[in-house]
C-alpha cells in the first residue's frame, strides 16, 4: 500500500486511513509466552484513531508462527524478520 494511500477505516468507516507501522503483541501458538513484532503493516484511522492490521497481515503472521520453529523468536523480531524465518512446513494446512 502507498504511503499516501487513503482507504476505508473498518472501524468508524470513513475514508480517513493511511499506511502505518507499529509493534504489536502475539501469543505464541502454544501460549507459552507473547512476542513483541515490530513495524508491522498497518492501517491509522485519522479520524477515529484506531490503529489496525488488516485481515491479510494478521493471517500472514498467525500462518508464519505455525509454520516456524518460535524457539528461533527473540523477545522482540521485526515484521520483516519474523516473515523471512525458514518455515517447517510449506502451508498452514489449518487454514481451509
Amino acid at each position: 500500500m502507498a504511503e499516501n494511500t487513503v482507504k476505508l477505516c473498518e472501524w468508524c468507516e470513513e475514508n480517513t486511513a493511511h499506511a502505518h507501522q507499529s509493534s504489536v503483541y502475539w501469543e505464541l501458538p502454544d501460549g507459552s509466552r507473547a512476542v513483541q513484532i515490530a513495524n508491522v503493516p498497518g492501517l491509522s484511522c485519522s479520524h477515529c484513531g484506531m490503529e489496525y492490521q488488516e485481515e491479510s497481515i494478521i493471517n500472514e503472521i498467525e500462518d508464519q508462527l505455525m509454520l516456524i520453529d518460535t524457539r528461533l523468536i527473540d523477545k522482540v523480531i521485526s515484521y520483516k524478520e519474523l516473515m523471512a524465518l525458514p518455515r517447517l512446513l510449506k502451508k498452514n494446512y489449518f487454514r481451509f
